[in-house]
């Protein structure tokens, strides 16, 4: 099992870091990003931070772990400025807060995002379009089916439109809570739900194992 999208008390999770970190190797975990809200403000401080913490820690980890971001309600033309500057800070997963259809995310962030060689996953892409995912598809962007109540609502579309334009997925928890860090059972479960089918599964935890190869 592998989680590219969490959260920590650096944004709003519940746990610091390395709890939260330890808490998903204890649940057979094999990798974790932790990828906190960010925007121009605060994008520094979580990439500093989780840097160092993984410059004392990881040698001793079983547990891959990650440095990254989620760039979250920013202004959709700024999103690949602030993918870069996070990139060359030393993120080595960015993620965008894609357009849920629970929360208020400014129209275009999905093409916006999806646009930037410096974006990794879009999150929670919610009712993408044919040309979104057109774009997903021709710029090699991986989209994210989510675990995550509210947000998974649309994980049935975005499994069938990706599955149709050969975009490839990724199923995260989208963790902010020790709760949200799901069984592999439930993992499948809601791979299933939205449609998937036991390869499909399988593909989806091969391209997550990828983002860890070198970490």
């Amino acid at each position: 099992m592998y989680d590219l999208h969490t959260h920590t008390t650096f944004s709003d999770g519940e746990l610091i870091p390395s709890e939260l970190i330890r808490r998903a190797e204890e649940k057979g975990y094999k990798g974790i990003a932790i990828t906190d809200h960010a925007d121009y403000s605060n994008y520094k401080i979580i990439i500093d931070n989780l840097l160092n913490l993984k410059k004392e820690i990881n040698k001793l980890l079983k547990i891959k772990f990650l440095v990254g971001i989620e760039i979250t309600h920013l202004l959709p033309e700024k999103i690949d400025d602030l993918a870069h500057k996070a990139k060359e800070r030393g993120a080595e997963v960015v993620v965008v807060h894609g357009e849920t259809v629970v929360e208020p995310v400014a129209v275009k962030t999905n093409f916006y995002a999806l646009q930037s060689k410096y974006v990794d996953i879009l999150a929670h892409p919610g009712l993408i379009s044919d040309i979104d995912i057109k774009l997903a598809a021709d710029n090699g962007k991986v989209l994210e089916l989510t675990t995550r109540k509210g947000h998974s609502i649309t994980n049935g579309h975005v499994f069938h439109i990706a599955k149709k334009f050969g975009v490839k997925l990724v199923i995260n928890n989208d963790a902010h809570s020790p709760a949200d860090l799901l069984s592999k059972d439930m993992l499948k479960k809601v791979a299933l739900g939205a449609g998937a089918t036991e390869d499909d599964y399988k593909r989806m935890i091969r391209v997550s194992e990828g983002f860890f190869k070198n970490a």
